[in-house]
């Protein structure tokens, strides 16, 4: 066998085992999805009893970063306030709007300049006023310099007074559970620091007065399979990393902290695209390096929902900067891989993420042109080319039903026949160029990276999913040069939601 032969031998064996690791390391994570789920099952009783005002609730405060928002915050604000959970505060965080946003508050909530003690934790830009609510006492504002939304959701964080505190982005659309569910692990284990749910689309969904009073399925194809990406990355992506303790990812949509443990990491980090995805690496760095028991859990409970994006430019500026959200975190926090106390999050997740999410796009994208000019050159064999269409398409395939699986024995959302067909349909088609054109923005996220682009948001066109009296709060974008690190909602860094 000549060096040729040798090379083109490698290459494909190379390409073969990168998408069964890939695909093969993905499967492995729903099996301990479904053990998680099962559990769940068995447990599921505990949660049929009347909990809601049992004393027994943590109290949490909710920071919500607004910029620019004086259509829709108050509309937001007044969904949040009818949230069903003991004892919870609201702290918008006006930074630096241009509009009317805080003259809107002040209309709205009847707010008046309060001179309490504001304990500066985590440095922010300057805090010019806070005010209280004279009609909701569980309402604060707070007005101050434009920095971002890292930087509103530290000036948040100094102003809370609970131990527990929420970051939502401004249009997430809530369950009205969603705080007793995703506070449950707390109440469970004292050890947990933050937990985060499950993140649903919400095209073709009926919202009324800022809750979710139907579920149902986007008409655009590019929106359903976003329906299908959701469930996988949910469902046995985060579901499977939580049972490990190695989850790396907690939605920026969603996600309650133990504010302890976030002032312990440095807060939120100003200065990066993936501010949700970066703090959460950076505590499990932090908190390994202090051999400090700890758990960061994922509730799989549809908790949240958010409209996806329908047209390919806006859907490409996402993926960009998700890529580029994901190199950064991994980058910043590079001390966590392979280090002496390291455990799951050092030893397996990073080097997972490291490997398959942050290089993968270029091994990914490679791995098909090559295996389709070998094939098309007679290089390779048809029986080599049937085996990476087998790893590459047939697994991914069987990955995006498995996630449909798990949402039909869990959850049941879709229950009518015609849905499930369709998202079945969906799971198929979703890996024959959907997937493949996603590689592909990515690996344009990873080089803007590497050159160190300055990111550009650009504008996140939404339809709006309100059928009620009002829009979904947060349709007007955040512009690139008043919120760097500001971002549409629930978009976490990485490949996936």
């Amino acid at each position: 066998m000549n060096t040729d032969s040798l090379l083109v031998a490698f290459v494909t064996w190379f390409v073969l085992a990168f998408f069964v690791l890939l695909n093969g390391g993905y499967l492995l994570l729903n099996l301990f999805s479904l053990r998680s789920l099962y559990r769940k099952g068995q447990e599921e009783f505990i949660g049929e009893l009347p909990r809601a005002y049992s004393g027994l609730e943590p109290p949490v405060s909710i920071l919500v970063p607004a910029y620019n928002e004086e259509a829709t915050i108050a509309a937001s604000i007044r969904s949040m306030l009818q949230l069903t959970y003991a004892e919870f505060e609201i702290i918008v965080v006006n930074d630096g709007s241009k509009d009317n946003t805080l003259e809107v508050l002040k209309r709205e909530f009847a707010l008046l300049p309060f001179p309490e003690a504001y304990r500066r934790q985590l440095p922010t830009q300057e805090v010019r006023q806070i005010y209280r609510s004279t009609r909701y006492p569980n309402v604060r504002v707070i007005d101050k310099a434009n920095g971002g939304k890292a930087d509103a959701l530290n000036a948040g964080i100094n102003a809370s007074r609970y131990p527990l505190f929420c970051g939502v982005d401004a249009d997430s659309i809530l369950q009205r559970d969603s705080l007793a569910k995703v506070t449950e692990p707390f109440l469970r284990d004292p050890t947990v620091v933050a937990t985060g749910g499950t993140v649903r689309v919400a095209n073709g969904c009926e919202i009324s007065g800022g809750f979710l009073t139907r579920v149902g399925l986007p008409r655009s194809f590019l929106a359903l399979f976003q329906v299908v990406e959701y469930l996988r990355a949910f469902l046995f992506g985060r579901l499977g990393w939580s049972a490990l303790n190695g989850m790396l990812i907690i939605s920026g949509a969603f996600g309650i902290f133990r504010k302890d443990a976030v002032v312990l990491a440095g807060g939120y980090r100003p200065d990066t695209i993936g501010e949700d995805m970066e703090l959460v690496v950076r505590m499990h760095r932090t908190l390994r390096a202090k051999r400090q028991p700890y758990r960061i859990e994922f509730v799989p409970d549809p908790v949240c929902w958010t409209e996806a994006p329908e047209d390919l430019a806006t859907l490409k500026n996402q993926r960009v900067r998700w890529q580029r959200g994901l190199a950064e975190s991994l980058h910043a926090n590079w001390g966590l891989l392979f280090s002496r106390n390291g455990g799951v999050p050092g030893w397996v997740a990073f080097p997972f993420m490291l490997f398959f999410e942050w290089l993968g796009p270029v091994i990914e994208l490679g791995g098909y042109i090559y295996m389709v000019y070998a094939f098309l050159t007679g290089l390779i064999s048809w029986e080599a080319f049937g085996a990476f269409l087998f790893v590459a398409l047939g697994l991914g395939i069987l990955l995006s039903a498995s996630g449909l699986m798990l949402e039909e024995m869990s959850f049941h959302l879709y229950p009518r026949g015609k849905q499930l067909l369709l998202l079945g349909l969906v799971v198929i088609l979703e890996n024959l160029g959907y997937r493949q054109l996603n590689t592909w923005w990515r690996l344009i996220g990873l080089w803007r990276w590497l050159i160190q682009k300055e990111a550009s948001w650009g504008a996140m066109k939404r339809k709006g999913v309100e059928s009620g009296p009002r829009a979904v709060p947060g349709a007007t974008p955040v512009p690139p040069a008043e919120s760097p690190s500001g971002r549409p909602p629930g978009q976490t860094p990485g490949s996936a939601p």
